[in-house]
């Protein structure tokens, strides 16, 4: 894929490193010149100093033929205006926006940012995970609120134990997307059986949680 990072501060610059090790094309837009020359240095992308709000910047970066765009600065109306006018402007289908401040998550799924990643949030969800020992945590939704992505830590009498995944009746639109065993992160496949304290990622509709919990945890 062709990706565009708006922001290259440390969330920018180990997002473009981790998707250049996945073999994606990768540019970068920064306002800060000096970053952006330490970046070029570092890494194999095309690197823009410019603003990312700027339509100019964007056909620069090579919006047209972008298959998605992150913005990552620090700034959450820039990000809002970077992934708006990817959308609206170039009809970029596919948009992720960082949230900084928790209260405008709302604001970014209302505008029809299609991931708006809000790290506090998902940080501050597996703190309270870890310190209540919940079995169940939404990690976060997208698609306008409309998908969930939650993790289910499966207990000793979780009715799941010892089947294959194949063998469950998962909640309409929900699909198992990694299990965490120890060191180990399975993708499950139809033979995978579920063992006893595995953490199960899975992809539902937002409202199908409750469900999920009761089918893995065997508890509401």
């Amino acid at each position: 894929m062709y990706i565009i990072i708006v922001g290259a501060g440390k969330v920018g610059y180990f997002l473009a490193k981790r998707l250049c090790q996945g073999r994606h094309t990768v540019s970068i837009i920064e306002k800060d010149k000096l970053i952006c020359e330490e970046i070029a240095r570092e890494l194999e992308v095309l690197v823009i100093n410019g603003d990312g709000c700027d339509p100019r910047i964007l056909q620069e970066a090579g919006i047209e033929r972008a298959d998605v765009l992150s913005a990552v600065t620090g700034e959450d109306e820039d990000n809002l205006i970077i992934c708006q006018l990817a959308k609206e402007r170039f009809g970029l289908r596919r948009t992720v926006g960082r949230v900084n401040n928790p209260d405008n998550e709302h604001t970014f799924a209302e505008l029809g940012i299609d991931v708006p990643v809000n790290s506090t949030n998902i940080i501050a969800k597996i703190i309270e995970e870890e310190v209540s020992f919940s079995d169940f945590v939404n990690l976060m939704s997208f698609k306008r609120g409309k998908l969930a992505i939650v993790r289910v830590d499966l207990p000793e009498d979780s009715p799941v134990i010892n089947k294959e995944v194949r063998q469950i009746e998962l909640p309409p639109d929900s699909v198992l997307v990694s299990i965490v065993r120890g060191e180990e992160v399975i993708v499950p496949k139809g033979t995978t059986v579920l063992k006893t304290g595995d953490d199960v990622v899975a992809l539902t509709l937002v409202g199908n949680e409750p469900q999920l919990l009761e089918l893995l945890a065997g508890k509401l």
